[in-house]
C-alpha cells in the first residue's frame, strides 16, 4: 500500500511544534513513549486469546492452553463428571488415549459410510399412521403414560429428543442424573471399567450384517442375539443418533433388527418365529426409540414389534414359544419387559387389558398367600428363590405395582437374599442373577447394601457383593477373550454362552442407572406405598 504523501509544514508551524515539545512533563513524554507498545502488546494478547478460543473452545477438545484452565473448569462443576463407559480406562478422560492395547473396531470392519438418518434402516420406508396400526378395539387412552413425577421428577427428568439424546423415558443412562445414580447405588470406578471393557468385546464379536450370534445351542436365533448383545449399550447411553464410541455399532445392529421387522402383512412386527427371541428384539427397538424417540426410524417397527406381541397372548395372560400358544413365567418376563419399555416411551400403544391378562397369569403361577414365589406354568414346584421367582417378582414390580413396601416383595426378596453372590461361584447362572438383582435393587435398605457389596465385616466394611464378584469373573488377560465373561451355567450359558453371559453380566452391572425405581419405600410405615411415576 503506498504511504501517504503530506504537504510541507511551514516554518511557524514547525517551530510551535517544537514549542510544544518543549513543554511537555517527564509523565507525558514517559506515557507517549510506552503506551503504544502497551497498545500494540495488548491488542495481540487479545487476539491470541481469541483464536484459542476458536481453535480450543468447541467440543471434542484435545488441548488445552493451561493447567490452570481445567483445574478450574472441574471446581465449578456441582456434580461430579459422568465417567464414559465407552473408555475401557475410565480413570482417563474421554479424550485421552485409553491405556489398553489398540483393538479394531467393528464400525472399521463393516460400515465405511457415515451414519446419518438417511442411511438407517429399512429403504424406502413408507410413513405410517401410528394410530392406523392400533390393532381392533385399541384406544391410545389404553397407553398408560409412564415416567417419573412425584418428589422426584424435576430431579430425574433428563433431556433429549430427536437429537438423540436421552429422554425422560430414561435418564438415568446418561449426564448428572447417571453419576448420581452410580454412586448412591453403590457402583464405582472398578464396575465402569468392567462395562467399559464388556462393551469393546462386544462390538468386536458384531458380524458384517451387524447382528450377532450366540455361541452355544441357540446359534440360530440371531434376533434374540442382536437384541441382547444392544442392550448394554443402550443402557450405558449409546444410541443410533448419538454415541460417544459404539454409534455406528448400535445403528448397525438396529438396523439388523429392522430388516428382521416386516411392517405388514400377515407377519407383520414379527420378528422371530420363537417367542423368547422376538421380546428380546422387540425390547431392544423399544429402549431405543425410547431413549431418542427418532419416529422416523423406529416408532413404526416397535408398534408393529408390540403388536405381534400383544396378538401372540394366550388366553390365560402368558406367551408361549409359538404365538398364541399358552406359555410359562420364563417367556412372559422378556414379553413384560418389552411392553414396559414401550410404555415407558410414551408413544407406542399398549393395551391396559394386555397387561391385566399377563396379571392374572401371573396370579395362577404364584403361590402362598401373598404370591411370593413362582412356578413354570402354574404354582406347582414354586419355590423362593429360584430363577422362576425372580421373573415373577420383577414382572409384579413392573405391572401389578408391587414396591419395596408390598409384603409380597419383601417375602420374595428374603427368599432371593438366601442365594445372594458368593466369590466361590465360578460358573454364574446369569438368567437368576439379572433377574433377582433388579429385584433386589428395587427393593432397596440393607439388602441391597448386602447383595450389591456383600455382609458387613467386622470392621465395618463389605465385600464379596454382586459387584465385586462379577468385576472378579471378567477376563482380564489380553487376548481375544479380554473384558468378556466365560460361559456360566443355567439357561444363559447353555444357550447363549460366552456373547450371553458377557451381555447379562454387563447389564446386572449396569442395573445402577438402567432403569429408574418406579416406587420408593414409604416413610410412613410399611405397607404405605408411595408411588413415584404414577402407573397405578
Amino acid at each position: 500500500m503506498p504511504v501517504p504523501v503530506h504537504e510541507p509544514v511551514s516554518g511557524p508551524k514547525a517551530v510551535i511544534r517544537r514549542y510544544e515539545s518543549s513543554e511537555e512533563t517527564a509523565q507525558e513524554r514517559l506515557l507517549k513513549k510506552h503506551v503504544p507498545a502497551w497498545v500494540i502488546s495488548g491488542a495481540v494478547h487479545v487476539a491470541l486469546i481469541a483464536v484459542l478460543i476458536l481453535l480450543f473452545g468447541g467440543r471434542g477438545v484435545t488441548a488445552r492452553p493451561t493447567e490452570m484452565v481445567v483445574s478450574t473448569a472441574v471446581e465449578s462443576e456441582e456434580d461430579p463428571p459422568e465417567m464414559d463407559l465407552t473408555n475401557e480406562d475410565p480413570g482417563l478422560q474421554s479424550n485421552i488415549e485409553a491405556a489398553l492395547p489398540e483393538i479394531e473396531r467393528i464400525d472399521q470392519q463393516t460400515v465405511d459410510a457415515a451414519v446419518t438418518t438417511d442411511n438407517l434402516g429399512q429403504p424406502n420406508m413408507p410413513e405410517v399412521d401410528i394410530a392406523a396400526m392400533a390393532l381392533p378395539g385399541l384406544s391410545t387412552n389404553d397407553n398408560t403414560m409412564s415416567g417419573v413425577s412425584g418428589d422426584t421428577g424435576n430431579v430425574l427428568s433428563g433431556t433429549g429428543g430427536d437429537g438423540g439424546m436421552t429422554t425422560a423415558s430414561f435418564p438415568g443412562r446418561s449426564g448428572a442424573t447417571k453419576s448420581r445414580l452410580l454412586r448412591e447405588g453403590g457402583g464405582n470406578e472398578e464396575s465402569e471399567r468392567a462395562v467399559a471393557l464388556g462393551l469393546a468385546w462386544l462390538a468386536r464379536q458384531q458380524l458384517q450384517d451387524g447382528g450377532w450370534k450366540y455361541d452355544a445351542g441357540s446359534k440360530d436365533e440371531r434376533v434374540a442375539a442382536t437384541g441382547m448383545a444392544l442392550l448394554p449399550f443402550l443402557a450405558a447411553g449409546e444410541t443410533h443418533l448419538r454415541g460417544k464410541k459404539y454409534q455406528r455399532t448400535v445403528s448397525s445392529g438396529l438396523q439388523f433388527l429392522l430388516r428382521n421387522c416386516p411392517l405388514s402383512g400377515a407377519n407383520a412386527g414379527r420378528m422371530s418365529g420363537n417367542m423368547y427371541a422376538h421380546a428380546i428384539g422387540a425390547l431392544a427397538l423399544c429402549e431405543a426409540y425410547g431413549m431418542t424417540k427418532d419416529k422416523r426410524l423406529l416408532l413404526t417397527a416397535g408398534q408393529a414389534a408390540i403388536n405381534h406381541i400383544v396378538k401372540a397372548q394366550a388366553g390365560n395372560g402368558s406367551w408361549g414359544y409359538s404365538p398364541g400358544n399358552p406359555g410359562d413365567t420364563s417367556i412372559v418376563g422378556w414379553q413384560l419387559q418389552a411392553l414396559k419399555a414401550a410404555k415407558l416411551g410414551k408413544d407406542i400403544v399398549v393395551p391396559a387389558a394386555t397387561m391385566k391378562k399377563a396379571v392374572d397369569f401371573l396370579n395362577l403361577a404364584g403361590a402362598g398367600s401373598r404370591k411370593a414365589m413362582y412356578g413354570y406354568s402354574d404354582n406347582t414346584g414354586a419355590a423362593p428363590g429360584t430363577s422362576l421367582t425372580a421373573v415373577g417378582l420383577l414382572s409384579r414390580y413392573y405391572i401389578d405395582g408391587w414396591g419395596p413396601d408390598n409384603a409380597g416383595m419383601a417375602e420374595g426378596v428374603t427368599g432371593l437374599m438366601k442365594r445372594a453372590p458368593v466369590r466361590s461361584t465360578a460358573s454364574p447362572d446369569m438368567y437368576f442373577y439379572y433377574y433377582a438383582t433388579q429385584v433386589v435393587h428395587f427393593y432397596e435398605g440393607d439388602e441391597w447394601k448386602r447383595w450389591n457389596e456383600g455382609p458387613k465385616g467386622p470392621d465395618g466394611t463389605r465385600k464379596g457383593g454382586m459387584r465385586d464378584w462379577l468385576i472378579g469373573l471378567q477376563v482380564k488377560k489380553d487376548g481375544p477373550n479380554l473384558g468378556s465373561f466365560d460361559q456360566g451355567g443355567g439357561f444363559i450359558g447353555r444357550s447363549c454362552g460366552r456373547l450371553g453371559t458377557t451381555a447379562m453380566s454387563l447389564l446386572t452391572l449396569e442395573v445402577y442407572y438402567r432403569n429408574l425405581p418406579l416406587y420408593k419405600r414409604a416413610n410412613a410405615g410399611e405397607g404405605a406405598l408411595r408411588i413415584v411415576d404414577g402407573a397405578k
